[in-house]
């Protein structure tokens, strides 16, 4: 392959070797299948083109300074990717192909594994949709679920620098009963136009605020809110927000750090009395906030004047990314190991 620059890598996607693939048909799952192809066969009818019946989740693979590669926590992307399945009608995929389909998958594309120090990671995409043709509103008799991987490197450009995001008015991410908890395709689609605006206005990211009262925070888009004040580690409680399995582990890290942590509902307000904030997601480990800006009242929330991440924010990445790659004990049982 064309040599890559691992330290320069952008999070995007780089073609590998091979994927994995297992169809769900007449009531179970099959065999796994590899495939070079980066294309797949849909028929016109698809519930996942139709019905959005489509799922996907998000780990990592590093490599560790001993040689070893070293997943992050699988289970919990497995019984999150169950969960997404129940919420939109979808046969679950079982523990043991979701973790099949892994090992295979990070053997078989080995060579993609960026090396221990170079700061980027082996990014894993598990896929599930509906495949089965649907005319009517209803779930499908067939499901593919299908898995690959590619290098990358920092979800921002700026990597672990503070980012400046705006508070989004405008749109709604997610309804309160609706399916904000999960991770579907939906949710992303709904955040795109955000994005994009917010992009254009020189910002890293939207911070949604909740559908009902527009007046708590809910999440970044593609990742969950955290502050820090008071020697305590703060993030939003709603349905609408999905259980990141980053924040899930900061949570446990906090606490070890002698900090106390509240998972509750943030108003805006709040957010002038936070001494740090972050946002924080597989993709984007730990981006530090560095501003966060209310363009309808013309209020800034100023959290960094250095370009500098806070003591917290930047002890909390420090410790994650070290239990990752294997520079600290993993006293959780977080990581196994492929070999």
């Amino acid at each position: 392959m064309e040599q890559l620059n691992w330290g320069e890598l952008p999070f995007g996607y780089v073609k590998t070797d091979y994927n994995v693939r297992c169809y769900y048909r007449n009531g179970q799952w099959g065999e796994l299948e590899v495939s070079s192809d980066e294309n797949i066969s849909l028929h016109i009818a698809a519930t996942a083109l139709h019905y959005g019946q489509e799922s996907f989740e998000g780990l990592k693979a590093f490599m560790g300074k001993d040689g070893r590669i070293r997943l992050f926590r699988w289970q919990e992307n497995a019984k999150r990717m169950r969960n997404s399945a129940v919420g939109i009608r979808m046969a679950e995929v079982p523990d043991d192909i979701f973790i099949a389909a892994i090992q295979k998958v990070i053997t078989l594309n080995k060579r993609f594994v960026p090396p221990y120090g170079s700061g980027a990671s082996l990014y894993l995409r598990p896929l599930l949709i509906g495949s089965g043709p649907q005319v009517g509103v209803k779930p499908a008799n067939e499901y593919l679920f299908l898995m690959f991987v590619t290098p990358v490197g920092p979800y921002f450009k700026e990597g672990f620098k503070p980012v400046k995001m705006k508070l989004e008015r405008e749109y709604d991410r997610a309804a309160p009963l609706g399916t904000g908890h999960i991770k579907v395709g939906g949710n992303y689609a709904a955040s795109l136009n955000s994005l994009h605006k917010a992009h254009e206005q020189g910002y890293a990211s939207a911070l949604f605020l909740d559908a009902k009262e527009k007046k708590y925070i809910d999440e970044a888009g593609p990742a969950n809110f955290f502050g820090i004040k008071n020697n305590t580690y703060i993030t939003p409680h709603s349905h609408s927000i999905l259980p990141s399995i980053t924040n899930m582990s900061l949570v446990e890290i906090a606490q070890e750090m002698g900090l106390k942590v509240e998972r509750r509902s943030i108003e805006i307000g709040e957010l002038s009395s936070f001494e740090e904030a972050g946002a924080c997601g597989t993709a984007a480990v730990i981006s530090p906030i560095g501003q966060i800006d209310d363009l309808s009242t013309g209020q800034s929330f100023v959290y960094s004047k250095d370009g500098e991440a806070g003591p917290i924010s930047t002890q909390l990445y420090k410790r994650l990314q070290a239990i990752q790659t294997g520079d600290m004990p993993d006293t959780h049982g977080w990581i196994e190991f492929v070999d």
